[in-house]
């Protein structure tokens, strides 16, 4: 059934386990997502970014279809909206939550244009998701790790004013593959989780380390991040199994089947299973 990212993310903060959101790219890999979460009786949410399809509407539609047919809650969200245009597009093509990103502006312009989609969302019955602080790339850590962290009184200020269902924040993850070790500071996570009442939420889980999430997870996140891992086990389980295939076309399984394992591993890691 497609629900609104809040139904899922409030009974996960009030259980104190995590939901893992994988990106999705196209319909093989929403299906993927969608078999795994009813495979492991879990809610599911479905991250999907602009630049990550050539139309995004019509990959929503095919989401959204079989989102209702699911036996288990999934939510379509979509990740780091970038413009106003992208998040209205969003909402049309029947998104049940968008990620309002405008983590790279001055703060006073983030809360105003937050808050004005929080207010049009709000209105059709869709979630927000907005963050502060920012997450950068793994291929700039070294740079980029300290410069966007987020301020624990900041970000209760800020859930205040724009009235955003979900936050995400930047305790020391990146988006991408890692040149460095990635360094969470949980102080910091438990000091956010002290100041905000809305569901935490983790970019640039992959490769942030197993033993990494699952604390951050039983720590005061709710929603994981997690698309660079999940594609390269696909891709992995491809190259591992090329050989056997009688068809080229069942190369898509061979995709679909490493990224789904993958993906389990993380849901058992943040203890998804069996909570839908």
């Amino acid at each position: 059934m497609l629900v609104n990212m809040t139904d899922i993310l409030n009974k996960s903060r009030e259980g104190r386990y995590g939901v893992i959101a994988p990106n999705i790219c196209n319909e093989d890999t929403a299906r993927a997502a969608i078999e795994t979460a009813v495979e492991n009786r879990a809610p599911m949410i479905l991250d999907l970014i602009f630049n990550a399809a050539d139309d995004v509407p019509a990959l929503a539609k095919a989401a959204v279809e079989m989102a209702e047919k699911a036996p288990v809650p999934v939510a379509l969200n979509l990740d780091h909206g970038g413009t106003f245009e992208q998040a209205i597009i969003a909402i049309r093509a029947g998104f049940s939550s968008i990620m309002v990103d405008r983590s790279s502006l001055p703060y006073e312009e983030n809360v105003a244009e937050v808050a004005q989609l929080v207010k049009i969302a709000h209105a059709v019955g869709v979630s927000v998701e907005a963050e502060l602080g920012h997450v950068g790339s793994g291929e700039s850590y070294a740079a980029d790790r300290n410069a966007g962290l987020t301020d624990p009184r900041q970000a209760k200020e800020y859930v205040e004013r724009t009235g955003v269902d979900a936050l995400a924040v930047a305790i020391g993850t990146a988006h991408g593959k890692y040149v460095g070790t990635p360094h969470l500071d949980f102080d910091l996570l438990h000091a956010i989780y002290d100041q905000v009442e809305v569901p935490l939420v983790l970019h640039g889980g992959s490769g942030s380390g197993d033993e990494n999430l699952a604390r951050a997870t039983r720590e005061g996140i709710t929603k994981v991040n997690i698309g660079t891992d999940l594609f390269q086990a696909g891709i992995d389980n491809l190259l591992a199994h090329h050989g056997e295939l009688k068809r080229a076309h069942l190369s898509y399984r061979l995709l679909s089947d490493g990224y789904k394992a993958k993906l389990t591993h993380y849901m058992k890691l943040v203890n998804q299973c069996g909570k839908a």
